[in-house]
């Protein structure tokens, strides 16, 4: 009953042994290696981008960061959701890599951006030149923090004005692959057809031990980013590791299949929850993160049992005489089973 994090779950048994099988005899390093070749090859190809440059790196953070970075210089603001993981979960990482960027927060219902308060935020940002940060990128998140997903749509209106104003666009693709399966679109429609420039995407969320990539659709940005990741402390030297998770997580579609068995499980809890009262969804569950109110003493009896999960925000009690309702954050991976699910709803019932 584990449902903490979905960077909790162990590494699929089909990158356990795409490691074991390239952990034979010699290869170049720092990227030069044959995996990473293939792992570019099926990039371009899965995203319909030719001319894309894919680099890998070990974090999330690391990768949304170094990316922020090529887009805009110190002086400049990013553009991001209030609660988006830039502004509450990167340590300030945003801010380290492009020297001092500042982070710009824009609202919006369940951690999507809202258009016009975009708008409203990159207009009135720079306008008294030399004495204020000018405008520099905009970050997006899908799937949200909120476990939501932007449709291609939404996340064209949001690029088209940020393009508007010369301000390019970053995607933090964490669960990118959880994104794509809940909209049933191409990895183009969801990412340089949205209006990306740089696409953060994950692997370690779903089912990789540790690796995620930078793909760059504009390919000016790669010799700088190649720089920054150096630089950063992020090249690494047997990176043919990294290339062989990433190359069987793209081969015949396993990144799909993993996101779907975690949206899969996603659904199934969230009608678990929904059916006990008192209590409610919080967010629309679009993805694999089910974010939910229930009463004090159905969570007290779960955790008893041994579910692992946050309480969301963190700072709520369970200690206290009365049976109020506290929010909870519940995260399903790939390898979280109905077993897994069922258990949870009954220990909580």
């Amino acid at each position: 009953m584990f449902f903490a994090s979905d960077n909790s779950s162990p590494a699929a048994d089909e990158i356990m042994s795409a490691l074991v099988a390239e952990n034979v005899g010699y290869e170049k390093s720092y990227g030069a290696d044959r995996a990473m070749r293939k792992v570019r090859e099926h990039v371009r190809s899965i995203f319909e981008a030719p001319e894309a440059e894919v680099f890998l790196v070990l974090s999330g953070t690391a990768a949304n960061a170094l990316s922020l970075a090529c887009l805009c210089p110190p002086w400049s603001a990013v553009f991001c959701h209030k609660g988006s993981h830039a502004q509450h979960d990167e340590c300030g990482a945003p801010e380290f890599y492009t020297g001092g960027c500042k982070l710009v927060l824009v609202g919006g219902t369940h951690c999507k951006i809202d258009p016009e308060e975009l708008q409203h935020a990159i207009e009135t940002t720079g306008v008294l030149g030399v004495h204020n940060v000018q405008r520099g990128a905009l970050t997006l998140t899908n799937v949200t923090e909120a476990g939501t997903c932007y449709t291609p749509d939404e996340m064209r209106r949001l690029t088209d004005i940020a393009r508007t104003f010369g301000v390019r666009s970053h995607l933090d693709g964490a669960r990118f692959a959880n994104a794509l399966v809940n909209q049933r679109c191409s990895p183009a429609d969801l990412s340089w057809r949205s209006g990306i420039d740089v696409l953060s995407l994950g692997g370690a969320k779903n089912g990789l031990l540790g690796v995620e990539a930078a793909v760059l659709f504009d390919p000016s940005l790669a010799w700088e980013f190649q720089l920054r990741r150096k630089r950063g402390g992020h090249l690494a030297s047997k990176n043919r590791f990294l290339s062989a998770q990433f190359g069987r997580y793209l081969e015949d579609g396993l990144w799909l299949d993993l996101a779907k068995r975690a949206n899969s499980m996603a659904k199934r809890l969230a009608a678990g929850l929904e059916a006990l009262s008192p209590g409610a969804l919080l967010h629309p569950v679009e993805a694999n993160m089910v974010f939910a109110q229930l009463s004090r003493s159905r969570h007290r009896r779960a955790l008893a049992k041994g579910a692992e999960y946050y309480l969301w925000p963190t700072t709520q009690s369970l200690e206290g005489d009365s049976d109020e309702l506290l929010s909870a954050r519940l995260v399903c991976s790939w390898s979280t089973t109905q077993d897994d699910v069922d258990r949870l709803v009954d220990a909580m019932g």
